[in-house]
Order: structure tokens, then sequence, then C-alpha cells
């Protein structure tokens, strides 16, 4: 059986249990029990979690909305445009190490009214990783698309996370996108 291992912040985590259950008999699916935070935080902690968790056959991964994030009175995101798309390259080379298939999941929306983050800057840093994404053959998993189209339903009351449903969609996307390399 394949070993799926999925990396990411809290997005993650709350679909991850569900990806588990979609790809339950075709694949193992492992992933830290610790909230991979923002982009720095994932390069930092990558390979200790292949050590972890060993050698994966597919990894799915995403990082973004706590570097989007403007905790007031800072004014700029956590992590400029720029310092995203290069520590996103960084963990692409660690990722690419272990040979396995990558597939890169875009940030989700956050509701209109969440204050430290907005979906005009969450579209442009996704629009400047998928660019990056292309130019290294990754699969990109568009879990961005898949909250817009039902934002109300999928977003929680805290206008950050999740729905139980939103965590669903997601996952049955994830799988679908993990499903090809099985």
């Amino acid at each position: 059986m394949k070993k799926v291992l999925l990396l990411g912040d809290s997005i993650r985590i709350g679909y991850q249990l569900h990806v588990a259950d979609e790809l339950r008999g075709a694949a193992e699916v492992v992933g830290p029990e610790e909230n991979g935070r923002f982009s720095k935080y994932t390069l930092w902690g990558v390979n200790l979690w292949l050590k972890e968790l060993g050698q994966p056959d597919i990894i799915h991964w995403n990082t973004g909305l706590w570097d989007l994030h403007h905790e007031a009175p800072m004014v700029e995101a956590l992590t400029s445009l720029d310092e995203y798309i290069e520590t996103l390259t960084r963990i692409i080379q660690e990722l690419k190490r272990t040979g396995a298939p990558l597939i890169f999941a875009t940030t989700t929306p956050v509701h209109p009214m969440q204050s430290g983050r907005s979906n005009a800057e969450i579209d442009q840093y996704n629009r400047a990783a998928i660019a990056l994404m292309h130019q290294h053959r990754i699969e990109v998993n568009d879990l961005n698309a898949v909250v817009k189209e039902r934002a109300e339903k999928y977003i929680c009351d805290d206008l950050l996370h999740l729905t139980e449903e939103g965590s669903k969609a997601c996952a049955r996307q994830a799988a679908d996108s993990i499903r090809k390399y099985l």
C-alpha cells in the first residue's frame, strides 16, 4: 500500500482524517500532528516530519494562510510575496529529494469579514504559487476554488477555518488528486 504524506496548516489538519477515509484500503495517509503554520515553519519541519513519518510515495501540501496574516498593528503580511515564493522553492527542493510526486494545494479563501487576511491577497499569493508549481511541473490542487464555490457553507463562524462539510469537500478534492498516483 502506498504512503501519502499530507503537510500543511490547520486546513490540512481539518481534512486529513477525511482524506484517509476517502483512500481507505488504497493508501496509508499520514501527516504531522502539529500545524505546519507558515511556509518557513514548514521548511524548518519538513525533514523532521519525513524522518518521523517515513518515506512517502506521494506528497500533498499547502501553506499560506499564516504567511498572509496581518497581526494588528502590522500593516504588511507576515511573509512578503517574494519571501513566500523563495520559501516555497526551498520546500520544493526538500520534497523533491524524496522522489515522490508532489501536489500543491492552494490557500483557501476566508470570509470577507475576516480581519487580518484578504481574499485579494490570497488570490495574489495563489497566482504566484501556481506559476511556481507549473515551472516545476508540480500538480496544483485548487482547494481555493472548491471553498469559494460554496463559501457560505464551507467557512466556519471563525471566518477562517472550514466547516465539517468544507473539510469533507476539500478531502474529496485532495483524494481525487492523489488517486492519479496510486
